[in-house]
């Protein structure tokens, strides 16, 4: 199978958009100041989210802890810089989530890992 046709079967499932907003030093041209905003990068680009349940137990106290590990799968020529904020709407919720890690990236897709968006750093 070509590369071109196992991108297109990935893409099929993409069954999210996202929007891509990196917070910029903008000068005001009226003020002569700088300051720092949130800037949309990229709208509506297509994409997916995917989950996974990891549960673990301490050594220590032998709880075990339950988190979330959440993928998104976007086609693999889009940069997405660390700390931008990416808003993927998928199955009717819309959800705030940042970069956190280091891409995987194929000739047919990427996957990045993601966090809740907890505010600008």
């Amino acid at each position: 199978m070509s590369m071109t046709r196992h991108r297109k079967l990935i893409e099929k499932l993409y069954m999210g958009i996202c929007t891509i907003a990196e917070y910029q030093s903008i000068k005001d041209p009226e003020t002569k100041r700088t300051r720092q905003t949130e800037v949309t990068v990229l709208e509506n680009q297509p994409c997916r989210l995917s989950f996974k349940t990891v549960s673990s137990a301490s050594e220590f106290d032998n709880a075990p802890t339950i988190s979330q590990v959440t993928k998104l799968f976007i086609a693999p020529e889009i940069i997405i810089k660390a700390g931008s904020k990416i808003t993927v709407t998928q199955d009717g919720r819309t959800t705030d989530y940042s970069h956190s890690g280091v891409p995987a990236v194929y000739s047919t897709h990427q996957e990045i890992a993601l966090n809740l968006f907890d505010g600008w750093a």
